[in-house]
């Protein structure tokens, strides 16, 4: 009773509506109330984009960042690399003009020689300090081989070595022939001309390859008088080989060879004046040891299985 009094004081303000707002009012609702779960969910699903969106550029921006210090790594190994093509040139350029230099002194040397022994006593002279400090090395260690008294035959099947695998004159019995072919002449023979043979010459094939019979350096490579193309190794320990009748020479001075490395190639026909005038057609190689500037028989160095073949 007391409560009704009290409400009957103080009565709540009228609503003015009409029915039909009020019935839209609770179509509204209804409508709100089944959109909303929906728009919640875009909503979750567009802030999940915005955040994968974020990452992204994050990761875009990383991505870069490196890239932009890979081309600054990339420019300057570039610019490394531009300089040390540009020094190689240069140091290319610079070999190429010493060989060019060498080339010359040694055709003039061998305009000067009047044999084979001034020739080789005048390329051993003009040799530069750098050569002979090389060579001396080289004799050094076929000093040491030699005093072992067996010589190291495992060095042999190093190719990339720059000096003598075993000393010359422990090689007896072991170096290969540089040409196949049969022997036309023998060394100590009758010449013809009131002298002997200080070679052995070998009729070879047209066109065929020839071969560094020992390693050695390469101290003339070219043409001499009447031996025609003419190559000379020094085998040190006072050896030198000398090879002549051959049409080019694919080795240049100064290069170190090693046993069986080809050297150069034989002619279509006689090339030296000598197989020229024996009456002689087909291609000869011409083959000569020397000892501190004296031939010698080259005979004792052959390997066995070599002399065999070239006599058949």
């Amino acid at each position: 009773l007391a409560a009704l009094q009290r409400i009957g004081r103080q009565a709540p303000p009228g609503l003015l509506i009409r029915a039909e707002d009020a019935l839209q009012s609770v179509r509204s609702a209804m409508m709100l109330g089944a959109v909303l779960p929906e728009m919640r969910q875009q909503t979750e699903v567009l802030a999940a984009d915005l955040a994968e969106l974020v990452r992204l550029r994050q990761q875009i921006a990383a991505e870069r960042d490196r890239l932009a210090r890979d081309l600054f790594v990339l420019a300057d190994e570039r610019q490394r690399l531009s300089l040390f093509i540009e020094e190689r040139q240069k140091r290319l350029a610079e070999v190429e003009q010493a060989l060019t230099d060498e080339r010359q002194r040694a055709a003039e040397l061998a305009r000067q020689a009047e044999n084979l022994n001034q020739l080789i006593v005048k390329l051993e002279r003009g040799l530069d300090t750098a050569s002979r400090a090389a060579r001396a090395a080289a004799r050094s260690s076929e000093d040491g081989k030699a005093s072992s008294g067996r010589p190291d035959l495992a060095a042999l099947k190093d190719p990339g070595r720059l000096s003598p695998a075993i000393a010359f004159a422990a090689a007896k019995g072991m170096l290969p022939l540089p040409v196949n072919g049969a022997r036309i002449k023998e060394f100590g023979a009758a010449d013809g001309l009131g002298g002997t043979e200080k070679g052995v010459s070998i009729a070879a094939r047209p066109g065929g390859q020839i071969t560094a019979p020992c390693d050695g350096w390469v101290v003339y490579a070219g043409p001499f008088r009447n031996y025609g193309q003419l190559l000379i190794l020094n085998a040190g320990g006072g050896y030198h080989v000398l090879l002549a009748g051959m049409e080019r020479i694919s080795v240049d001075l100064g290069q170190f060879v090693v046993t069986g490395e080809p050297v150069a190639v034989m002619g279509d026909g006689a090339q030296s004046a000598v197989a020229k005038a024996g009456g002689v057609s087909q291609p000869v190689l011409y083959i000569e040891f020397r000892k501190d500037g004296v031939p010698v028989d080259p005979g004792p160095w052959w390997a066995v299985n070599e002399g065999q073949k070239v006599r058949g």
